[in-house]
């Protein structure tokens, strides 16, 4: 869709894209112990058959010394009712920190198809193993939520005064969410992260699904519990309450609400008992957390624009050994990006024109160097009819242009970014923009697109890099914020992560 055009009405959808998306919780029974001294550390595995081929999809948390382990970490997979999707859990021992499954003791596993867990909601089957007998008295329990509600509830939880659980030092305090399971027992939905030597934990904010801490029901009872952690995993308890979603809400930042952490034991034996401190919870916040499908179902369109290299050390484009050579074949790594990324975005744009700019090349007729130029030499209309005209177009330029430099990155983003705060002043969340940036090497302008990219992590845009040969992609790296927060060369921060970067030699053979 063009810039300028305003959205089309969303056609008719298909059921092929009507997924659904199921949450999976797992406990173990009667799991073996494969440890001496201790019991086992298991942690569950959940694989999916692809093409006659189990591949892994995630894993749990590990239950340090836990023979009957209720995993908080949940499986969220998509539910395909056409299809038939199956699924194996597998158990293990964590015996080391490899992530290699070889290394850890076999527990024993189960196989079956997610209809099959879906249409029970909660089954419990005997584990197996490898030679197909039973793994022990080992048992499995796995339970289906369909995630129709998207609400998600977030919570700023602290402690005051909790009780001192260490002989030698303070306690180390976390907690757990638990909501009431079908039958009648309280299901493990949320452990929050351990706060070491303390008894005023600031726990960070957490989110979690409502439909998985209440069934998405305001006054359904939850329970919360707080530990006081032990690395042999026999946490001490140290209180708990029961409270309501509908109660939580009425924690204000201004305002927050303080709930008695209570020992029922303690408070039988002691007179003058109180509590064992305050559960203090800052802040409550219910909010809706729309998908992708829910943006698409919507009506939101997908705005693909194209950012093509063409400094100099591609390599001259009628030599084999450039990026830019097209080989007998009509390709080369430049066309095989475009065609990959750009193939499954053009699905979710409605007539499927999209902008195609070149940077680094000195144009006709005067040779000055452009780093924001139409490669169909239309300044007036850089739109391309599908993928088919951006390859059409760039084949095309090829011929007429120089090679030359710097790298810049900057002017084609805010060229994008210009577009994309247009959008933001429309009523309705209609268009998404995505910028495609395929180059082969080091960045000229670092400062200038650092900023660029903060400024556009405020916008509804997000930016692919795909580096093609083997240069060294570090400053591609260091744009992608997957392992630290992007700053601008100011210190601001980048508002969220909108850069993602592909290394194409990883997937050249594919």
């Amino acid at each position: 869709m063009a810039y300028t055009a305003p959205p089309s009405p969303p056609g008719p959808v298909g059921s092929q894209y009507c997924v659904c998306k199921v949450e999976l919780s797992i406990c173990g029974q009667n799991l073996l112990d494969r440890d001496v001294t201790s019991k086992s550390d298991p942690f569950c595995v959940l694989f999916m058959e692809v093409n006659g081929k189990w591949v892994e999809l995630d894993r749990t948390e590990t239950a340090v010394n836990n023979l009957n382990p209720a995993f908080a970490k949940k499986f969220i997979i998509d539910y395909h009712f056409e299809e038939v999707q199956k699924l194996k859990f597998a158990l293990f021992d964590q015996d080391k920190s490899s992530t290699q499954l070889y290394e850890h003791d076999f527990l024993g596993e189960f196989s079956c198809t997610l209809g099959t867990i879906v249409s029970s909601k909660k089954i419990t089957r005997t584990l197996l193993l490898g030679n197909g007998k039973p793994a022990g008295k080992g048992m499995i329990t796995v339970a289906a939520q369909e995630l129709s509600d998207n609400r998600v509830i977030t919570l700023s939880m602290a402690g005051r005064k909790l009780d001192k659980k260490d002989l030698f030092g303070k306690s180390d305090p976390f907690l757990e969410f638990y909501k009431p399971g079908d039958d009648g027992k309280w299901m493990l939905v949320h452990r929050t992260e351990v706060i070491k030597y303390t008894l005023d934990p600031v726990w960070k904010p957490f989110t979690v699904p409502l439909v998985s801490l209440c069934d998405g029901e305001m006054e359904k009872m939850i329970k919360v519990v707080c530990y006081d952690y032990d690395s042999d995993g026999g946490h001490d308890f140290i209180g708990e309450f029961q409270t309501s979603v509908a109660r939580l809400c009425e924690a204000q930042d201004a305002s927050p609400l303080e709930l008695e952490c209570i020992n029922p034991k303690k408070q039988k034996k002691k007179k003058n008992y109180k509590n064992s401190g305050i559960i203090i919870v800052k802040s409550c916040k219910i909010t809706r957390d729309f998908s992708f499908l829910d943006y698409i179902l919507g009506g939101c369109q997908l705005m693909f624009t194209v950012g093509i290299d063409f400094t100099a050390s591609n390599g001259n484009p009628q030599e084999p050994s450039s990026l830019h050579y097209i080989n007998p074949l009509g390709t080369n790594e430049y066309l095989s990006a475009i065609w990959a990324v750009g193939q499954i975005i053009q699905d979710y744009d409605s007539d499927k024109m999209f902008p195609a700019l070149g940077f680094g090349a000195q144009l006709p007729p005067d040779w000055k160097v452009s780093h924001e130029f139409a490669i169909n030499f239309n300044p007036r209309n850089p739109f391309c009819s599908g993928v088919e005209g951006i390859v059409q177009a760039y084949s095309a330029c090829l011929p007429h242009i120089r090679f030359y430099g710097p790298t810049n990155f900057s002017p084609i983003i805010n060229h994008v970014a210009r577009f994309a705060a247009q959008a933001t002043q429309q009523e309705t969340a209609s268009q998404y923009f995505i910028l495609l940036i395929i180059t082969d090497g080091v960045i000229s302008d670092m400062d200038e697109t650092r900023h660029a990219v903060v400024q556009a992590s405020k916008l509804p845009m997000s930016i692919i890099i795909v580096g093609v040969g083997n240069a060294d992609f570090a400053a591609m790296e260091f744009l992608d914020g997957d392992s630290r927060v992007l700053r601008s060369h100011t210190g601001e921060e980048a508002v969220r992560d909108i850069v993602q970067f592909v290394p194409f030699r990883n997937f050249r053979n594919v």
